[in-house]
């Protein structure tokens, strides 16, 4: 796209984002500060509705971006820089809170919410960073294990194990303790990541065991991980219809597509159809990842596509890092 384009573009996707209606080309005009004629961007509008980056809701409207326009907005503007207020902020309030890890991220998910108004997501590290205390394995029967782990937090966790083979106590006993000495090496992430030296000391039936368990560890660490929503509240604010704030607060209700939108996100910006879901919902989200110690947790904002992708860039950054280095990372 050559550069006048891009600029129509951009002061059209602008325009739109503070509007929320078709622009004219005289709006763009206006914005861009283009040293050209309307008939000249109307000429460039009508070429950017041909390769799908504007569209005309009536005959005689403005035009409105397609998610194809808000791509490619994305990735060429800035993002804008927060105030000073807003800065020190955000800077007070990592510094003042002293409270639990849960208490911090649920906070800090409302603090990110009312600064950018739209709905937030914090999802903790998980329990790659905690260390297991105590391993404990109980024979339900011949090829049956049931796994109780306890985390240095206290965290409890029961996993059910469908062996293919028989096995013998003195199996289980001798994986139990192996389990114990490998997990009393260091927070989870990193005994899980020396299982294969461990197993080659071990005899077949004990190893096989062991890594059961760590294979159900690593599923417990993906899955059961706290995730915090705040500011739905803001919804009808940014959304106009009504069906798109039902769907996605449908969507904020189920855990596992909000880890698996934040997933994909990590540390960028997806829209519409880049998001991970079945449903065809007006959403974009911008998150940025954040580590605690050997874990990684996430920091996002979810909005319209006609969302202020400046602001919540810097916004959802600047919070990701205060987070990272309030928790000493």
């Amino acid at each position: 796209m050559d550069e006048r384009k891009a600029e129509v573009l951009r002061a059209l996707v602008e325009e739109y984002i503070t509007t929320g209606e078709p622009v004219s080309s005289r709006a763009v005009l206006e914005r861009s500060g283009l040293p050209v004629s309307s008939a000249t961007i109307r000429n460039d509008l009508a070429s950017l509705e041909r390769e799908g980056y504007v569209v005309q809701p009536h005959t005689s409207a403005g035009r409105a971006p397609t998610a194809k326009a808000y791509r490619f907005y994305v990735d060429h503007c800035s993002p804008a820089r927060l105030g000073p207020s807003t800065r020190a902020r955000i800077q007070r309030f990592f510094a003042n809170f002293h409270q639990g890890l849960s208490e911090l991220l649920k906070s800090t998910t409302e603090l990110l919410s009312d600064i950018t108004h739209y709905p937030a997501i914090v999802v903790s590290p998980g329990w790659a960073i905690e260390r297991i205390r105590g391993v404990h394995l109980v024979s339900l029967g011949p090829q049956v294990l049931l796994a109780v782990l306890v985390s240095n937090r206290g965290r409890v966790t029961q996993e059910l194990l469908r062996l293919e083979e028989d096995v013998a106590l003195t199996d289980v006993a001798d994986a139990e303790r192996a389990l114990a000495e490998l997990f009393d090496r260091g927070p989870i992430r990193e005994a899980v990541g020396e299982v294969d030296a461990v197993c080659e000391q071990l005899p077949l039936p004990v190893s096989t065991l062991v890594r059961e368990v760590v294979d159900a560890v690593g599923r417990v660490e993906r899955e059961q991980r706290d995730v915090f929503v705040a500011g739905t509240s803001q919804m009808a604010k940014v959304w106009e219809d009504i069906a798109a704030v039902r769907n996605v607060l449908e969507l904020l209700e189920r855990e596992a597509a909000v880890m698996s939108i934040l997933s994909r996100a990590g540390s960028g910006i997806l829209i519409g159809e880049e998001l991970p879901v079945d449903e065809d919902v007006d959403l974009a989200v911008v998150s940025t990842t954040y580590q605690m110690g050997a874990g990684e947790g996430a920091v996002g904002i979810i909005g319209p596509m006609r969302m202020d992708y400046r602001r919540a860039i810097s916004a959802v950054e600047e919070v990701g890092d205060t987070l990272e280095e309030s928790l000493g990372s």
